[in-house]
C-alpha cells in the first residue's frame, strides 16, 4: 500500500486591504489561510478558514494560540516567528500564513522590522512567489515610518537583500521589477551597492547588453558608478571579447575620478594576455608600481603562469626578480609554478638562482616549492646543492615530507656520503621531522656498504627502541650485514 504524501501549502498572496499595481503577478495565487479554531472559540481574532489538511488544524491553532497572545504588536509578531515558530520542524513553513494573516487584523500594522524579517526569511529559502507578494504589499502598505516627510530607512536595505536574492536566482527581471518599485517608496537616489548588484546579474546572466543598459540608466539618474561598477562591466567586456571597448571603459573609468584597484589591472593583464599582448600586458603592471596600487597573488599569478604557458619562462624569472628588487611582491606569494617548469626543463641552476635572489630579499618560499626544487636539483646531480638547500629549509622552519627527505638521504648514501646523512637526519629531527623507517633501513644500508659497522649497530638498536623492526629474525639479519661488512680497501699508489 503506497505511503500517502503531504504536499506543502501552497504560496498565497498578502491579505491587503488596497491591491497595489506595481509588480504585478502573471498568475493568481492560491489564498488558503489558517486552520479551523475547535468549537470553543476565543474572542481574540485568530484565523478561521482551513487550510488543506484538517489533521494539522487544532495544533497549529493550538500553538499559535498558546505562544503569541495580545497585545498584536510588531515586536510581539516578530518574537513569535524568530522564536517560536521559526524552530517548530512542523509549522516553520507556515511563517508567510501567519504573517499575511496578522495583517488583516484592524488593530494591527506591520512595520519594517517585520517586513524585514520576513522579506530575509523568504529569500534565503528562495520561495520568491511569496516574496514578490511581500514586496507588493510594502509598497501598499508602507512601513509607518513613511507616515511623515520622510520614507522609512529600512526600506532600501529590505529591498537590497530581495533584489540581490533574486539576482543569485537568476531572476534578474523580477529584480528590475523591485528595484522599480523601491525607486518609488525611498528619499533620493538608490544606492550605487544596488545598482552593481544589478549590473552585476545581468553579466552574470550572460545578458552583456542588458547591463550597459542599465549602467547607462545609472548615469542618466545621476548615480555615480564606483570602482566596482567598472570593474563588473570591464570583466563583461573581456568575457565577451571587446577588449578594445574595455579600455575604453577604462578610461572613462579615471576620467570619472574613480580610482582603478587592482581587480580592474587583473582584469585587463589577463585580457591583455589573452589577446597575446604580453609587452602591454606587462607594461600594465609596472604602471600599477606607478600608481602605487599593490599587487595581489592574483597579479603574478596572471604574469608568471601567463609568461610560463607561452614557453617564455625566462622572461618570468627577470619579472619576478624585478618586482622583488622594487618591493612590490606580494608576501606570500607562491613561486612554485617557475620552480616547477625551471626543473622540468632541466633548468634546475637557473631555478636555484631565481629561488635564492628571492629569499634573500624577503619572499620566503613555500614548502612546495622548495620540495620541488630539490627534486629538480637531484633529478640533475645536484646532491651539494640540495642538501645545502634541505639545511636551510630545516633551519628556516620548512620541514619536507619524509619522501623527499629519503630520496635526498639515499643520494648520500649511494656516493659514500652516510655520515652525513646521518647529520642531516639528527638535525631534521630537531627541526620537527620524523624519520620512518625508511629513513633508518636507508641509513644502515649506507653504514653497511661503507663498512661502518659501530654507526650502523647504533642506528639498528635505535630502531628496535622505536619498534621499527618487526620481529627477532629481522633484527638478526640486520646485524649480521654489520658483521660482515667490511670497508672499502683505500686507494693505494705504486712506488
Amino acid at each position: 500500500m503506497a505511503m500517502k504524501k503531504f504536499s506543502k501549502p501552497k504560496p498565497i498572496p498578502l491579505l491587503q486591504r488596497n491591491r497595489p499595481s506595481l509588480l504585478p503577478s502573471s498568475t493568481p495565487i492560491p489564498n488558503p489561510t489558517l486552520p479551523t479554531p475547535p468549537p470553543e472559540t476565543s474572542p481574540e481574532p485568530f484565523p478561521i478558514q482551513t487550510l488543506s489538511l484538517s489533521s494539522s488544524h487544532n495544533c497549529l491553532l493550538t500553538f499559535l494560540k498558546t505562544h503569541f497572545k495580545p497585545p498584536f504588536t510588531p515586536q510581539n509578531l516578530l518574537r513569535f516567528l524568530k522564536s517560536k515558530l521559526h524552530y517548530h520542524p512542523n509549522f516553520t513553513h507556515y511563517d508567510f500564513h501567519i504573517f499575511n494573516w496578522a495583517s488583516t487584523i484592524d488593530s494591527y500594522r506591520h512595520d519594517h522590522s517585520t517586513f524585514e524579517w520576513m522579506a530575509r526569511a523568504l529569500a534565503s529559502t528562495a520561495r520568491f512567489v511569496e516574496l514578490g507578494s511581500l514586496l507588493r504589499f510594502m509598497v501598499a502598505n508602507p512601513c509607518p515610518c513613511s507616515d511623515g516627510i520622510f520614507s522609512c530607512s529600512r526600506i532600501e536595505p529590505i529591498f537590497h537583500f530581495a533584489i540581490n536574492a533574486y539576482c543569485r536566482a537568476g531572476k534578474v527581471n523580477d529584480a528590475i521589477l523591485a528595484f522599480d518599485s523601491m525607486k518609488k517608496l525611498i528619499d533620493g537616489k538608490p544606492s550605487v551597492v544596488i545598482c552593481n548588484i544589478l549590473v552585476n546579474g545581468f553579466v552574470k546572466n550572460g545578458e552583456h547588453d542588458k547591463a550597459l543598459e542599465f549602467y547607462n540608466r545609472m548615469v542618466k539618474d545621476r548615480v555615480k558608478p564606483d570602482v566596482f561598477t567598472f570593474n563588473i562591466l570591464l570583466s563583461s567586456y573581456c568575457r565577451n571579447s571587446q577588449f578594445g571597448l574595455a579600455l575604453e571603459l577604462f578610461k572613462e573609468m579615471r576620467e570619472n575620478g574613480s580610482s582603478p584597484n587592482v581587480v580592474s589591472f587583473n582584469t585587463l593583464i589577463k585580457g591583455f594576455f589573452r589577446d597575446r599582448k604580453f609587452g602591454e600586458g606587462v607594461q600594465m603592471a609596472y604602471e600599477m608600481i606607478e600608481l602605487g596600487c599593490e599587487f595581489s597573488n592574483v597579479t603574478c599569478e596572471i604574469l608568471v603562469d601567463g609568461l610560463c604557458r607561452e614557453d617564455r619562462v625566462m622572461e618570468a624569472c627577470e619579472l619576478l626578480i624585478d618586482f622583488s628588487r622594487k618591493g612590490v611582491l606580494p608576501i606570500g606569494y607562491d613561486y612554485f609554478g617557475v620552480m616547477n617548469v625551471l626543473c622540468r626543463k632541466g633548468c634546475s641552476e637557473r631555478a636555484l638562482e631565481v629561488f635564492n635572489e628571492l629569499w634573500r630579499r624577503g619572499n620566503c618560499p613555500t614548502l612546495i616549492a622548495c620540495t620541488t626544487l630539490i627534486e629538480g636539483l637531484r633529478k640533475s646531480s645536484r646532491t651539494d646543492e640540495a642538501l645545502r638547500l634541505m639545511e636551510k629549509m630545516l633551519k628556516e622552519g620548512l620541514v619536507p615530507d619524509n619522501l623527499t627527505f629519503n630520496c635526498l638521504l639515499q643520494d648520500l648514501c649511494n656516493v659514500g656520503r652516510t655520515v652525513e646523512a646521518d647529520k642531516l637526519r639528527l638535525l631534521a629531527s630537531n627541526e620537527g621531522l620524523d624519520p620512518d623507517c625508511t629513513t633508518y633501513n636507508v641509513l644502515v644500508f649506507g653504514y653497511t656498504r661503507e663498512g661502518k659497522r659501530k654507526e650502523g649497530e647504533k642506528l639498528v638498536n635505535e630502531m628496535l627502541d622505536r619498534e621499527f623492526i618487526p620481529d627477532i629474525a629481522c633484527y638478526n639479519r640486520l646485524m649480521d650485514r654489520l658483521a660482515n661488512a667490511r670497508p672499502p680497501l683505500p686507494s693505494s699508489c705504486c712506488c
